[in-house]
C-alpha cells in the first residue's frame, strides 16, 4: 500500500489570523510546496473558485487537490439546505478527484474567536451528538453518491473536539461518514492520538500530521486562552520539529499496520516570523518520508 504526502497552505496563508501571513502569497506557497516535493495541496480560499480555473491552477504547479475545508452548518440547517450549501464544493472536488471534503460543524464553534477561551467551546450531550451523527450520515451518503467522500474534522473549540466526542460521532453515524484524523488537535484536546487511531482506524480516510509544543499548550490551559491565542504563540508545529512532543513514528507504524493508503497532510499553522514556512514545511516533508520508510509505507509521488 502507498500513501501520498500533501500539505495545507495555512503556514503561508492563515485565514483565521491573516495578519500573521500578510507578507505571503498563495502563488509563492504553491511554488514552495511543489519545490519541496509535496504531491498535493488542500484547497485554500485564495485559489480560483471555478473548477476549470482551479484545475489549471493546480496543474501549473504540478500538484493534486488533496482535500479542503468545508464549514458545516447542519446543526441549524435542514438536510436539504446543507446539500444546497455544499453542492458546488462536492461537485468540484469530485471533478478534480479530491480524496474528500474536510467537513466540520461551524454553526456553534468558537475556534475563530480570539476573545473566547477554548474552555468555553460548545459541549453536547451524548444524545445530542448521536442525533447529529444520524443526520450527518445522510449528508455523507449523499456526498458519496456524488463522488466525493465526506471526512469529519474534529477541531479545537468545536462541539466535536476530544476522544469522547469522536466516539459518539462515530458510534452514531453510518460508515459513509469517515474520520479525518488530526494528531495535533487530538493532543491539544487531551486525547491519546494512538488510542483514537486504534479504536477508529477503520473509519479514518484522511490524515493531518501536526505536532504540538507542550509548553505552549500548558500556557493556553493555565491562562485559559483561546485557540487562536495558542496558534499565535506557536502551539503547533510540523512533524520532525525537535520542540514537538508527538511520536509520529509510532503513529506511522500503526497506519502501516492497518494498510492505510490515503493522504498524509502536513497542516501546521505558525507565525512565519518565528517559523519560516518553507523551512518548516521541508522539515515536515523530510520527516514523513523518513518515518514512512522505517514503517514500510511506500510513498506515491
Amino acid at each position: 500500500m502507498a500513501v501520498k504526502i500533501g500539505i495545507s497552505l495555512i503556514a503561508w496563508q492563515n485565514d483565521d489570523l491573516p495578519d500573521l501571513t500578510a507578507a505571503y502569497t498563495t502563488e509563492g506557497a504553491m511554488e514552495d510546496a511543489a519545490r519541496i516535493g509535496y504531491a498535493g495541496v488542500e484547497r485554500g480560499r485564495r485559489m480560483p473558485a471555478d473548477t476549470e480555473g482551479l484545475r489549471a491552477y493546480l496543474d501549473r504547479y504540478g500538484v493534486a487537490l488533496c482535500g479542503g475545508w468545508c464549514s458545516g452548518n447542519l446543526m441549524v440547517a435542514s438536510l436539504a439546505e446543507e446539500k444546497a450549501a455544499i453542492r458546488q464544493q462536492v461537485e468540484q472536488f469530485a471533478a478534480l478527484n479530491a480524496p474528500c471534503i474536510v467537513y466540520a460543524e461551524c454553526s456553534n464553534t468558537i475556534q475563530g474567536d480570539i476573545a473566547r477561551p477554548v474552555s468555553q467551546r460548545p459541549k453536547l450531550t451524548r444524545a445530542e451528538v448521536m442525533a447529529y451523527a444520524a443526520k450527518l450520515s445522510e449528508l455523507a451518503k449523499w456526498s458519496a453518491d456524488q463522488g466525493c467522500v465526506l471526512s469529519y474534522h474534529h477541531h479545537m473549540g468545536a462541539m466535536v473536539q476530544d476522544a469522547d466526542d469522536v466516539d459518539r460521532l462515530m458510534e452514531g453515524s453510518d460508515p459513509a461518514l469517515t474520520l479525518l484524523y488530526d494528531t495535533g488537535h487530538l493532543h491539544f484536546a487531551g486525547a491519546d492520538p494512538l488510542a483514537v487511531l486504534d479504536k477508529w482506524g477503520d473509519r479514518v480516510h484522511h490524515v493531518h500530521f501536526k505536532d504540538v509544543r507542550q509548553p505552549v499548550l500548558d500556557w493556553v490551559r493555565a491562562e485559559d486562552r483561546s485557540f487562536l491565542d495558542g496558534v499565535a504563540a506557536g502551539v503547533y508545529s510540523v512533524p520532525g520539529d525537535p520542540e514537538g512532543c508527538i511520536d509520529f513514528q509510532a503513529i506511522t507504524n500503526r497506519l502501516a499496520a492497518m494498510d492505510y493508503a490515503g493522504w498524509i497532510v502536513v497542516e501546521a499553522e505558525q507565525d512565519p516570523a518565528k517559523a519560516s514556512p518553507f523551512a518548516y514545511s521541508k522539515i515536515g516533508f523530510d520527516h514523513i518520508v523518513d518515518i514512512c520508510g522505517r514503517s514500510g509505507l511506500q510513498i506515491q509521488a
